[in-house]
Parts: C-alpha cells; sequence; structure tokens
C-alpha cells in the first residue's frame, strides 16, 4: 500500500468516526464539505477546474454544496474510500502517488488537527522523505511571497541509519523564491507541507529572518 493509499484510509476511518458537522482547518468547512470536496475533485471532472479559483469557481462551489448537501455522509466517506472511478485522471497508473500524497495527508491533518487537543503524529522517515520530495513543488504556490524563502528539514540527524530513502536526495534545505531578503523555514517535512499548503497557524515551524521580514511573511497569504 503506498504513502498515499495510507493517508486516504486513514482520513475515512477518522471521517466515519465524527460524522459530517465537526470543524476542520479549512476555512467555512465541516467534514462533510470537506469530504464533498474529495469526492468532487476524483469524480466531477465538470467540476474540478474551479477549484483553483477563476471563472468556474462558483460553479464548482455550488456542486460540493450539493453533494454536501444531498449526499448521505456515510455514502461521501465511502466514495472516498473506493478510490477514484476508472475514467478519473486520478486512476491513471502512478497518478495516485504523485497527484493524492501531499492532497490527502494534508487534510487528513485538516481534520485532525482542527480537534481538541490534537498535536502532530508520529510521521516514518518514509513518509517524511515522501513529503520532502515534493516541497520543490512549493516554488509555484510561493511565487508572489513577498521575500525569499528557503525551507530547511530539521529530521534529517534523527533518521534511524538504516531507514530507505524514498527521496529528497539527501538536501535539507530547498531555495523555493530566490530572492533577498530570505525568511528561512524550518521544521520536519510533515509540518513544512502544512505551512507551504497555507495551514500557517497549525504547522510547528521557526521562520528566521529580520523581524520586518518575518512579519511580512506571516501577513501574507496564499491559497492550496
Amino acid at each position: 500500500m503506498s504513502h498515499a493509499q495510507d493517508e486516504r484510509r486513514a482520513i475515512c476511518d477518522l471521517l466515519a468516526e465524527l460524522g459530517p458537522d465537526q470543524p476542520t482547518l479549512c476555512a467555512g468547512w465541516q467534514t462533510a464539505d470537506l469530504a464533498a470536496h474529495l469526492v468532487l475533485r476524483e469524480r466531477r471532472p465538470d467540476a474540478g477546474a474551479g477549484m483553483m479559483g477563476g471563472p468556474l469557481a462558483g460553479y464548482t462551489r455550488r456542486v460540493q454544496a450539493r453533494l454536501a448537501e444531498r449526499t448521505p455522509f456515510p455514502r461521501l466517506v465511502q466514495l472516498i474510500r473506493s478510490g477514484p472511478p476508472r475514467y478519473s485522471v486520478f486512476a491513471v497508473p502512478g497518478a495516485d502517488q504523485r497527484l493524492n500524497l501531499v492532497e490527502y495527508f494534508v487534510h487528513h491533518e485538516d481534520v485532525r488537527r482542527a480537534q481538541p487537543g490534537t498535536q502532530p503524529r508520529p510521521i516514518s522517515p518514509q513518509l517524511a522523505d515522501a513529503l520532502w520530495a515534493r516541497l520543490p513543488l512549493a516554488r509555484f504556490l510561493l511565487r508572489r511571497a513577498p521575500v525569499g524563502v528557503e525551507l530547511v528539514r530539521t529530521d534529517a540527524g534523527s533518521r534511524p541509519p538504516d531507514a530507505p530513502s524514498q527521496g529528497g536526495n539527501g538536501r535539507v534545505r530547498i531555495t523555493v523564491k530566490a530572492r533577498t531578503p530570505l525568511v528561512t523555514v524550518s521544521g520536519e517535512p510533515a509540518e513544512l507541507t502544512l505551512w507551504v499548503m497555507g495551514r500557517t497557524g497549525a504547522a510547528h515551524v521557526r521562520l528566521d529572518g529580520s523581524d520586518t521580514d518575518v512579519a511580512a511573511l506571516q501577513a501574507a497569504s496564499w491559497h492550496a
């Protein structure tokens, strides 16, 4: 089973446990809304184009709202658990791990960390490497950041010596926006992933730079 499949199974188990009306880290979304989003993403290509905004965003919101309101919550969870249909781009061999790992990891944490008293969960070295290997994509997400941004993983020294690597090429730093002044964002790959994906208030990271530059980056917003 891949990391993406592990995260899919885990979020489905958590959604089934919590029910449709629990909070998430996604502003304005309860668990039913997040479940509808995941179903729409894999099963409604007609509405998927509006997920990143643009002229179709309103249509996407309406389709998602109808899914959340009209589909019984256990059915939504079952549709997520069963995976994409054969006609979906997400069903192409190899697409699940490439396209769904970060999506399902982040949304799993959106549900987990919105619950009272939840702490970061243990992350295997293999999952940490897989997330780190995808963090260069932050260059796109942070292209409008007001300062330069460098990501530094802080867990490299804690890896067991015999732990197999699944990516990252041994790097512990990634420059995602080459510009001065520079702010360094340090944390474990799971926390850096959440920060890059806009969950800045929930991510356990450290920002280093001048007070002015750190404040400018903290005031910026980006959606993922």
